[in-house]
């Protein structure tokens, strides 16, 4: 009986954390180049759900992967909005090794340098990308290269890579961006187009993590409800080996 709260208390645990992830997710709908997060829990969990006979499984573990599918496009006519049409990253340039993002909400600082929302360099195939202070950023051009340029002048070109199987071993950094062990090394991004003026959505679908959401809480409730029972069961035991 210890044995089988102790599996209802793991599945518990797994509720929570699938919670978890669904509110986070929930949380970024609105955020540029978000990508859901998603556990393994619920192939094992629903079968409990549909099979009323068989006992909870406390073995699952809660282990959380990414969605990289493509969002959507939303234009915004910014020049330096870009999306990406097909699988890879930008690279995002820090002091402790590069990000890979998809998000393309880009601005120039006062450098004239392209960077992020969070003010780091936006890598180019050369380096940093520098706009030269004669150029307004209206008068930029982006090809569906990632070639910069403005007034007939090339500026630089984007550094666009992927991981080819290997994108689920990329961990989440923080806005949006995400970070590759250093064993593993980018290729170029291939079959892949760059579109200025548009900004790519998160890839969560509210209705989807409602539903979820609301498989999780009748889950959950079913397990509380094992574990009252089972408490119950204990005490009637102990009443009448007591009597």
């Amino acid at each position: 009986m210890a044995d089988t709260i102790s599996q209802i208390s793991a599945s518990v645990d797994a509720l929570m954390h699938e919670f978890d992830v669904i509110t986070h997710n929930l949380a970024n709908v609105s955020t540029v180049g978000y990508k859901r997060r998603c556990t393994a829990l619920f192939e094992s969990l629903l079968a409990q759900e549909s099979n009323t006979e068989q006992e909870p499984n406390g073995s699952v573990t809660p282990t959380t992967s990414i969605d990289f599918s493509q969002g959507h496009f939303v234009q915004t006519d910014r020049p330096l909005d870009l999306a990406l049409f097909g699988k890879g990253f930008f690279v995002i340039e820090t002091p402790e090794g590069p990000l890979y993002t998809r998000n393309g909400m880009f601005q120039i600082n006062q450098n004239g340098q392209i960077v992020n929302s969070d003010g780091r360099l936006v890598a180019g195939e050369a380096g940093p990308i520098t706009i030269p202070t004669a150029f307004a950023q209206s008068q930029l051009h982006v090809t569906s290269e990632g070639t910069i340029s403005a007034g007939g002048t090339t500026i630089g070109k984007l550094r666009v890579v992927d991981f080819p199987d290997n994108e689920d071993k990329l961990v989440p950094a923080g806005g949006s961006c995400y970070r590759m062990p250093e064993a593993i090394e980018p290729v170029a991004a291939a079959n892949i187009a760059v579109r200025q003026g548009y900004q790519e959505a998160s890839n969560v679908r509210t209705v989807d993590e409602l539903v979820d959401m609301i498989i999780v809480s009748r889950l959950y409730e079913a397990n509380m409800k094992a574990i009252a029972a089972q408490k119950e069961a204990s005490s009637s035991i102990i009443e009448v080996a007591a009597s």
